[in-house]
């Protein structure tokens, strides 16, 4: 799984619903739709949803996202280097008669890594290809030299996550 795996600074209070199988991190990775990310702007946090697609790599979690050629998530990116992420999947309210009682199924993972932009073309390819996988399940897209062009196309390498189930 790598020597990356959690927090670091705290554990999980809940061990109970702590996952670390990493397989079963990436079946939670790959039923999300969402990937938020957030940045430090200054004395704020800037997050931003963003569609996304993941691969290991070298035994870390690498996540992968594209945009316009310019923004404010860029600048921060270039400023930073560093964002967090937030996914979650399976959420399911669970009522009951009591309000402290209600509670919710889900499924998440959150962590923090390095960002940055990628220059390198084929780079750049493998990118937008996994974004693809992520959204439709197909490998067999073919990028156009005018649309990797027309990009930003970043990477986050995952340093620290946890990832939780509320079964």
């Amino acid at each position: 799984m790598g020597s990356f795996y959690y927090r670091g600074k705290r554990d999980m209070r809940r061990k109970d619903r702590e996952i670390k199988d990493l397989n079963k991190v990436k079946e939670i990775i790959a039923a999300s739709h969402c990937c938020r990310l957030g940045f430090r702007d200054g004395e704020r946090v800037y997050i931003v949803p963003m569609n996304f697609g993941f691969t290991e790599e070298e035994g870390k979690l690498v996540f992968y996202f594209h945009s316009a050629r310019e923004g404010h998530k860029l600048d921060l990116i270039r400023e930073n280097g560093v964002a967090g992420f937030e996914l979650d999947t399976n959420y399911q309210l669970i009522k009951a008669d009591i309000a402290c009682e209600y509670t919710a199924r889900f499924q998440s993972v959150i962590g923090s890594g390095k960002i940055e932009i990628i220059e390198e073309e084929q780079e750049k390819r493998k990118g937008l290809l996994e974004v693809m996988k992520q959204s439709t399940g197909r490998t067999d897209w073919e990028f156009p030299d005018q649309m990797v062009n027309a990009v930003t196309v970043f990477k986050l390498t995952v340093s620290e996550y946890a990832c939780k189930e509320h079964e």
